[in-house]
């Protein structure tokens, strides 16, 4: 792996089920409480079968600039070797929660 170049796996939530996504750049916004995902990889190999999950997501991101997703909605983010294959899953059970965040005082309301 070259030392310029970085490949990240970002997991998160995103309206009741995962997206897991790759993307050489990814750092915290200024926007409070938010990550900012750029430069998508999309698994450019040839295959027979084609995943529809896949297929969603380059639908979905297709002349997306830049992401800033929330950070209580990030399960996990690892750096990798070399791209894998994005995919939607659906949430099945209880076992994945997002991260629990306080609520913003009111204004006016002494804190």
């Amino acid at each position: 792996m070259a030392e310029d170049t970085h490949i990240y796996r970002v997991i998160f939530h995103n309206q009741g089920q995962i997206y897991e996504v790759y993307a050489r750049e990814i750092f915290q916004s200024e926007l409070y409480g938010f990550i900012e995902v750029e430069d998508y990889v999309f698994n450019s190999r040839s295959q027979m079968v084609v995943d529809p999950s896949e297929e969603r997501l380059k639908g979905e991101f297709e002349g997306v600039q830049r992401s800033y997703i929330p950070m209580h909605a990030v399960v996990r983010i690892d750096e990798v070797e070399k791209e894998g294959q994005a995919r939607i899953k659906e949430v099945k059970g209880d076992k994945v929660m997002p991260f629990p965040m306080p609520s913003a005082p009111r204004r006016g309301q002494d804190t």
